[in-house]
């Protein structure tokens, strides 16, 4: 059970890397809009938001889950894959 949980956390952290990327699309301050207008998001930016904010939750979820004081220290990285 320890074990899928630390690989869950894995797999989540590298699928939140990914869409953080994703949404990086802007030049930074190249494209930098002084008007006061408010840009809505729409199709895909809008999927990758709104995925980005649950794979955010259950990361946040799944790490407190993991803290308990059920689960212990963390298993060493080499038994965890079966090196040892």
């Amino acid at each position: 059970m320890e074990i899928a949980l630390y690989i869950a956390l894995l797999i989540i952290s590298f699928a939140l890397i990914g869409l953080v990327i994703l949404q990086g699309k802007n030049a930074g301050l190249q494209n930098r809009n002084t008007s006061s207008i408010h840009r809505t998001k729409r199709g895909a930016e809008k999927t990758i938001h709104q995925a980005t904010v649950v794979l955010a939750v259950v990361f946040l979820l799944l790490a407190l889950v993991a803290s308990l004081p059920i689960f212990g220290t963390a298993p060493a990285l080499s038994s965890m894959f079966g090196l040892v």
